[in-house]
């Protein structure tokens, strides 16, 4: 009987989290920014049907990137978890805290374990407070390590180059407008310092809007309201519209003292997010089925 190769627990974990940091770089990162009314998600996700950003509870959204099968069974696990605490005790007992320790021992123990590969996934779940102060923000890379984030925070792809862009940008007080316009600007960079063009068909939208009435604060931004909130940013450069996040009249540019005369009326547009029934099961959106970027299906690949 042969004897073994001996490989030290150290150059083994070092192996393993360079497999995860390999599959998680494949994927279309995730950018999530806090603005004045609460977390908005922004992902480059062609897919229409699959979802890197799906609501877990009431107040608690879920965003990810890498391998769709690994971390989809993650967020049905998260969804389980909420609903059985909020019936068992009450709905203000479900906090991103507590979800984010459930992932955390759950990431862990798959990644130490030698008997199965790592999860080569890296999740953010994020909680809408009463004030921004109380907002949430927690990143779990594949080892099952917690990190508390506040302002900005970029997983997948060139996180890091992403992440450097938006610490210099991001600031307090900021409109979803702006938020979603810093956003769309970190992902139209790449790896070289070129930029590309993105829109609405290229990304998933998503707030966590602490000022909605309604108990589930989770609420996707589709149609012809996100493709408003991408016109103004396009009109940025020339003239600054007025920014509205939510439904009602795009702002107008007035075009005085402009010599081409360009006044252009913003489209009226409402939300095309349809409406959220209140007090519903956690993990149902207001948009269909929740899962993740089709090109990073079970192959683990994308890009």
């Amino acid at each position: 009987m042969s004897t073994p190769f001996y490989v030290s627990p150290q150059q083994a974990m070092a192996d393993r989290a360079e497999y995860a940091r390999k599959g998680i770089a494949r994927g279309r990162s995730v950018v999530v920014l806090q603005y004045t009314d609460g977390v908005v998600f922004v992902a480059e996700n062609p897919s229409r049907a699959l979802h890197k950003v799906s609501e877990i509870y009431d107040r608690i959204a879920f965003a990810a990137v890498g391998k769709y099968n690994e971390f989809e069974s993650l967020r049905i696990g998260g969804v389980r978890y909420a609903d059985l605490r909020g019936y068992t005790y009450d709905r203000d007992d479900v906090t991103a805290r507590g979800l984010a320790n459930v992932y955390a021992q759950t990431l862990g123990s798959i990644f130490s374990s030698a008997a199965e590969k790592p999860y080569e996934v890296e999740l953010i779940v994020a909680e809408v407070g009463n004030a921004p102060e109380d907002d949430q923000i927690y990143r779990l890379p594949h080892d099952g390590s917690i990190v508390d984030e506040h302002g900005s925070v970029a997983v997948g792809g060139n996180a890091d180059q992403i992440s450097s862009y938006l610490d210099q940008r991001h600031r307090d007080g900021m409109t979803l407008a702006e938020a979603l316009r810093l956003a769309v600007e970190s992902l139209s960079r790449d790896t070289n310092g070129g930029e590309r063009t993105l829109t609405a068909e290229h990304l998933e939208v998503a707030t966590l809007d602490r000022t909605r009435p309604q108990q589930r604060k989770f609420k996707r931004i589709l149609g012809r309201q996100l493709s408003r909130l991408l016109d103004e940013h396009g009109a940025s450069g020339a003239e600054k519209p007025e920014a509205d996040g939510e439904e009602g009249d795009s702002g107008e540019s007035s075009g005085a003292g402009d010599a081409s005369g360009a006044a252009g009326k913003g489209a009226k547009g409402k939300g095309a997010n349809g409406k959220a029934t209140e007090g519903g099961a956690g993990g149902k959106d207001d948009s269909g089925p929740d899962a993740a970027d089709g090109s990073e299906g079970e192959s683990g690949s994308a890009d």
